[in-house]
């Protein structure tokens, strides 16, 4: 009897995700789902963009903004590619797989390097650093959670 008990394995207790990561998750899906939605739209529907974008500049003249009608929708629908594989690395990370911590952080690099092949720039946006460079690094928090 006793010599059963001992050899039975221990049921696994699934890993109870921390609070931080299902925010963090959420925030993430949320705002990478909403830019892979506009950079979508913005993809198929370039031409209208573009005359938007054009009147738009012109009547509250914002800078930046010829930038954004020089760049191919190609970029549009890269970007949409890159906010999908990082809501997809949160989809893991949720499900508590470290391998979404390297699919996020890979997709999160690409989406702060591709606006500089694409619009020629000199470096990454500083917001974008910092913004991304947060996530991750709160996301790395949460790695001894998972498996």
């Amino acid at each position: 009897m006793m010599e059963d008990l001992t050899r039975q394995p221990l049921p696994e207790t699934p890993l109870k995700r921390p609070n931080m990561l299902t925010i963090l998750c959420i925030l993430t899906f949320i705002g990478s789902g909403m830019q892979l939605f506009s950079s979508l739209v913005i993809a198929g529907f370039y031409d209208m963009f573009v005359q938007i974008s054009h009147e738009f500049a012109d009547k509250f003249k914002m800078p930046g903004m010829e930038q954004l009608r020089e760049v191919r929708p190609l970029f549009f629908l890269i970007s949409a590619i890159l906010y999908a594989g990082s809501v997809i690395g949160a989809v893991f990370m949720m499900r508590m797989k470290k391998t979404g911590f390297h699919i996020y952080t890979i997709f999160q690099i690409l989406l702060i390097l591709s606006p500089m092949y694409f619009m020629h720039l000199p470096s990454p946006g500083t917001f974008d650093i910092l913004f991304s460079g947060l996530f991750i690094f709160l996301y790395s928090m949460n790695l001894k959670f998972m498996s």
